[in-house]
């Protein structure tokens, strides 16, 4: 059972937020990349130097996608995942919680939706 959310989104207020959601997915990915690309270097250094100015761009990469992910779910936007950029926001649809879909590197608005318990695979064009 999924639990209600706290805001459901119309497909304009989804579509209005398109711009914003494209810039945060852009930090977002930016500070996974830092994380991971510098996670063995920063390691390697703790030791010596407590990982050094590497360790410094980790933890203010660690502290934007903190700060974006939590922003994201203050608004009850849920990014399903960061690499295809795949977005959902509660909905309502004749009656019922669905999630509004939408994927920022492949489609310039929101125009799917789907049943909370079939995701991605049961996308439905609005």
């Amino acid at each position: 059972m999924v639990a209600e959310p706290e805001r459901y989104y119309t497909v304009e207020e989804a579509n209005a937020l398109t711009e914003h959601l494209r810039e945060a997915l852009g930090r977002i990915r930016e500070a996974r990349d830092v994380i991971v690309d510098s996670a063995e270097r920063v390691k390697e250094g703790a030791v010596a130097d407590g990982g050094g100015q590497e360790g410094s761009a980790v933890w203010d990469a660690a502290r934007t996608l903190r700060r974006e992910v939590e922003a994201l779910s203050a608004q009850g936007i849920i990014l399903r995942d960061a690499d295809t950029g795949l977005f959902d926001f509660p909905a309502r649809r004749e009656g019922r919680l669905v999630y509004l879909c939408w994927k920022p590197d492949q489609e310039d608005r929101v125009a799917f939706w789907h049943e909370v318990n079939t995701g991605f695979p049961g996308r439905k064009p609005l």
